[in-house]
C-alpha cells in the first residue's frame, strides 16, 4: 500500500512540474497586430491586449504581465512570422511554446474565429498543457532553410519561363534546331532569333 501511494505522489509531482508557472498567455500574431490574452491560473483572471507587431513592444506586455501576475508562460502557432519572437522572449527568461497549428484542438461549435477568441484558446490549452510543440530553430538554421526556399522558387521559376519561351517559339513556328537547350549555343540562337 505504502508503495502505491508513494508512486501516486511521485506522479501528481510530476504532473505538477508540466505548468508550473502562475500565468498563461496566448499571443496570436499577425504581420500588422498581435492580439494577447493572459490568464492568471489562480484566480482565473484575464487580460487581454492588442499590441503592435513590433516583438520589442510584445516582449514589453509579457514581461509587464510576469510582473504583475506572476511567472508566465507563453504560447502562439508557428506561422509565416516566423521564430524571432520566440527567440526574443527566451532571451526574456520567458518560457515559450511554438505550438504546431494543425495539432490545436478547436471547440466542436466555435463556428466564430477571431484574434481575441484564438489568444484566450491558446492560452487556456497551454495552461492544460494541450499544446504541441515543434522545435524552434536557431537563426543559423532559419537562415539556411530561407536561402534553400529562395533558390528553390527561383529555380521553379525558371523553369516556367524557360518553358513559356519555348511554347511561344513553337507557336510561332521557330524551332531549335541543335540537340541541347539552354546552353551557349542555344543562348546564341534564342539572341539571333529575338533580333529576327
Amino acid at each position: 500500500m505504502d508503495h502505491l501511494e508513494s508512486g501516486s505522489g511521485c506522479r501528481h509531482a510530476a504532473e505538477a512540474l508540466v505548468f508550473n508557472e502562475r500565468t498563461a498567455i496566448g499571443l496570436d500574431v499577425h504581420a500588422r497586430s498581435v492580439r494577447a490574452a493572459a490568464i492568471d491560473t489562480s484566480t482565473g483572471e484575464v487580460v487581454e491586449a492588442r499590441l503592435p507587431a513590433a516583438t520589442v513592444e510584445v516582449v514589453a506586455w509579457v514581461t509587464q504581465i510576469a510582473a504583475r501576475l506572476g511567472p508566465v508562460h507563453a504560447a502562439y502557432e508557428a506561422g509565416p512570422t516566423g521564430f524571432g519572437l520566440a527567440r526574443k522572449l527566451a532571451a526574456a527568461g520567458v518560457p515559450v511554446t511554438v505550438a504546431a497549428p494543425s495539432k490545436i484542438i478547436r471547440p466542436a461549435g466555435d463556428r466564430i474565429k477571431t484574434d481575441a477568441r484564438d489568444a484566450v484558446l491558446l492560452a487556456r490549452l497551454l495552461k492544460m498543457d494541450e499544446l504541441v510543440a515543434v522545435r524552434v530553430p536557431t537563426e543559423a538554421e532559419e537562415s539556411a532553410r530561407d536561402l534553400v526556399r529562395a533558390r528553390d522558387d527561383a529555380r521553379i521559376e525558371l523553369m516556367a519561363a524557360r518553358h513559356r519561351l519555348s511554347k511561344l517559339l513553337l507557336r510561332r513556328g521557330i524551332v531549335y534546331p541543335g540537340t541541347g537547350t539552354w546552353g551557349r549555343p542555344h543562348d546564341a540562337w534564342l539572341r539571333a532569333a529575338r533580333r529576327d
